[in-house]
């Protein structure tokens, strides 16, 4: 199902000309007098008189603008590439995730090509990391379901990074693991592009399979009779108004000398039409996209796999359609949860934390270090945050560190509080909790809602727990920009993944 083709990864450091390319890209800067143009590998004489022409030519620096130019016969390449990478100042080195930004823009917007050369300043490891990342995001294509892809650009195939740190022995870990979080988010991507008609909750199960095979993991499903069985109320509740009946999927990384355990929960909602509570028309197509969060966890554990850390990572991929018919959950039914809890529907468009509730208490009884959920829950992230910053509730001693590892991987996450006075709001008549509460605030509401199913640790207190609200920041209905292309993004992904590392980092 997911058939993403991969850019091949490798750096330079002398001479363009021994490795010809169709382009060559540099980058230029948005100074406080003008366009700047950063280090290059250009002679004197070329990056001078190519300065001096900056403002004539149209340039700014601006980030995503791509400019073309005839080649230099000292470039070994036909074609020279302008990038802009945004604000620049002398005082202040050009920070890791503009980087990944402008190689990420470049080779998306240099489709067609097959070998490109990015030639940004690249003073530590960790900016050569950063534009191999940018190459890797920006290389990206989704055509499986069209008969013809003539007139369609192939992504950029293979990126040479110009780097004077060339030949180290470091760097071949450092593509790797670039190469590693590129097919992550990608194969994320895909999964969230999928169209409903050929992703629902088996096949959602099927490609979770495809997607392990050849790595150290194990994969568990269970099917409805299973879930029926085992009293997982919130998933079949959910499910049970669709004839693709609902899946919940375990992806379990147990490497022998894991250090640490944590727990993923992705919310797989394979179509949400918001059940008898039905969404309307406009804009529902979005909806194939609210299995996000199970696609990260999914793609996080796997990436955490092939990176060989040592963590023992699980991911609990809650998957259902949300669908109106005769066998649906309706408003004022009282679904009992995995675990035991009562819960009375008040709204069946608010699933989400349904099948999320059941997850959350099955990962708290494996006693893991943390517990962290990712799902596109709520549009209340969208009013609060906007399109492209993630919500992040829950314990300080993991939002925080979540918020840390964001800023290193170049996402956007904002942390978010808890009220407490939104808890009675959640109060049902008949069951222990009602799914909906306050309104306003309603992002806060939903986390509020999904901290009652956290379990206690073996010390007795309740297990470390942190909730992403990606609901804007998973889909990108705009233009694209940076390693951004339309539709899925993949985002967080890059975030847990650092998350764990910093982790590791710190024991």
């Amino acid at each position: 199902m997911v058939k993403n083709t991969e850019i091949n990864l490798s750096t330079l450091s002398r001479d363009l000309k021994k490795s010809p390319s169709d382009a060559v890209v540099i980058g230029v800067g948005q100074g406080a007098d003008g366009p700047v143009l950063l280090d290059n590998p250009l002679t004197a004489r070329s990056a001078e008189a190519l300065a001096d022409s900056l403002k004539a030519l149209g340039i700014t620096g601006a980030a995503d603008q791509l400019v073309r130019l005839p080649g230099l016969p000292e470039t070994g390449a036909g074609v020279l590439v302008l990038a802009g990478v945004g604000k620049v100042s002398a005082s202040k080195p050009l920070a890791g995730e503009a980087l990944r930004r402008a190689a990420g823009s470049a080779v998306r917007q240099l489709a067609g090509l097959a070998t490109v050369a990015l030639a940004f300043p690249t003073a530590s490891l960790a900016d050569v990391e950063a534009v191999a990342e940018g190459a890797a995001l920006g290389a990206y294509s989704f055509n499986e379901f069209r008969s013809s892809t003539d007139g369609l650009k192939d992504p950029v195939r293979n990126a040479v990074i110009f780097t004077e740190l060339a030949g180290q022995k470091e760097l071949d870990e450092v593509l790797k693991r670039a190469t590693l979080i590129g097919r992550a988010v990608n194969a994320t991507r895909s999964l969230v592009n999928q169209p409903p008609s050929h992703l629902y909750p088996e096949t959602f199960a099927d490609a979770a399979k495809d997607l392990a095979k050849g790595l150290p993991v194990k994969v568990t499903v269970w099917d409805e009779k299973r879930l029926e069985k085992e009293g997982f109320g919130g998933i079949m509740g959910v499910g049970k108004g669709s004839a693709r009946q609902p899946r919940l999927v375990k992806v379990e990384y147990s490497p022998a000398k894991a250090t640490s355990k944590i727990a993923l929960v992705g919310k797989g909602i394979t179509f949400d039409t918001g059940g008898i509570s039905i969404k309307p028309a406009l804009g529902m197509g979005d909806m194939k996209s609210d299995m996000a969060g199970a696609a990260v966890v999914l793609n996080t554990v796997l990436a955490l796999a092939g990176l060989g850390l040592p963590v023992k990572a699980t991911a609990w991929l809650c998957i259902a359609e949300n669908m109106p018919s005769g066998a649906a959950s309706r408003p004022a039914d009282v679904l009992t949860m995995f675990g035991g809890k009562t819960v009375e529907v008040l709204n069946t468009d608010a699933e989400g934390r349904l099948v999320m509730a059941d997850g959350i208490v099955a990962a708290s009884r494996e006693y893991p270090d943390a517990i962290i959920d990712v799902a596109t829950l709520t549009g209340a992230q969208l009013i609060a945050l906007g399109n492209r910053t993630a919500g992040v509730m829950g314990a300080d001693s993991v939002t925080g560190p979540l918020k840390a590892a964001a800023d290193r991987a170049g996402e956007l996450v904002w942390p978010m509080p808890l009220p407490e006075e939104l808890r009675p709001s959640l109060d049902s008549q008949v069951a222990d909790l009602a799914n909906i509460g306050e309104r306003h605030g309603g992002m806060m509401t939903a986390a509020v809602f999904l901290r009652e199913f956290v379990g206690k640790g073996k010390d007795g207190e309740q297990i470390p727990w942190a909730h992403i609200d990606i609901a804007g920041p998973s889909f990108n209905n705009g233009s694209p920009y940076g390693y951004t292309h339309k539709q899925g993004t993949g985002c967080t992904v890059r975030t847990l993944v650092a998350y764990v590392e910093d982790i590791l980092a710190a024991d």
